[in-house]
């Protein structure tokens, strides 16, 4: 599934806080030289200005370090994230952890870093993964998945063997929940480590999808 962020921008959100900050600095110097304004309004211009510009410089680091929100246009990850939801995903869960099989992640499509992919990891670097009739192997071993994959019953038919492949160090092997519609590592290969942007966290619109993401 691929990630809809502002793609239609010129200019990545982190640059477009970058540009705005500066044009408040610009406009709060301009203010404070022009003397034909009251001193009372270019007090209170500069002061509005100042408050503009700490709270520009907090979302951008906010954004960078912290936490960022993204949209669902696909359902590819379905049931587990639905087409519109919106989500936040945590920049800090992998500063101070790792990345555990299960986790739902937000990452730079390997064949095209300008572009997001939400997927679950699967597979882990020095792991052997394969699918077969839709069960997952680790190692020669099915796994026990916990989270819910749309492949109960009838749905297996429409998914394909894969593997096995070993998943090389410092590379995950990652997976759609709706297996039947999911470009994944099945299709473009593992995805390093460092092209992982965070963990999918919270589910925060609609309001009655609100939940963590499981």
């Amino acid at each position: 599934m691929r990630l809809e962020f502002l793609d239609r921008l010129p200019l990545s959100i982190p640059s477009l806080i970058l540009v705005l900050a500066g044009v408040l600095i610009i406009a709060r110097i301009v203010i404070r030289r022009v003397q034909s304004i009251p001193s009372h309004w270019r007090s209170s211009v500069v002061e509005t200005l100042d408050a503009s510009i700490i709270a520009a410089l907090l979302s951008l680091l906010i954004i960078t370090f912290v936490v960022q929100a993204f949209y669902i246009p696909s359902g590819s990850m379905e049931p587990t994230l639905m087409v519109g939801d919106r989500i936040l995903v945590s920049k800090l869960s992998y500063r101070f952890g790792t990345v555990e099989r299960g986790d739902v992640i937000v990452f730079h499509y390997p064949l095209n870093p300008g572009k997001d992919f939400v997927k679950r990891v699967v597979g882990l670097g020095g792991e052997t993964v394969e699918l077969r009739d839709g069960v997952v192997l680790i190692n020669n071993t099915p796994i026990k998945e916990l989270y819910p994959t749309a492949l109960g019953g009838g749905d297996r038919s429409c998914t394909s063997s894969y593997g096995p492949q070993r998943v090389p160090g410092g590379q995950i092997f990652v997976l759609g929940d709706n297996r039947c519609n999911s470009e994944d590592s099945r299709f473009f290969g593992f995805v390093p480590r460092v092209n992982v942007v965070g963990r999918a966290a919270f589910i925060y619109w609609p309001p009655p999808r609100l939940s963590l993401v499981q």
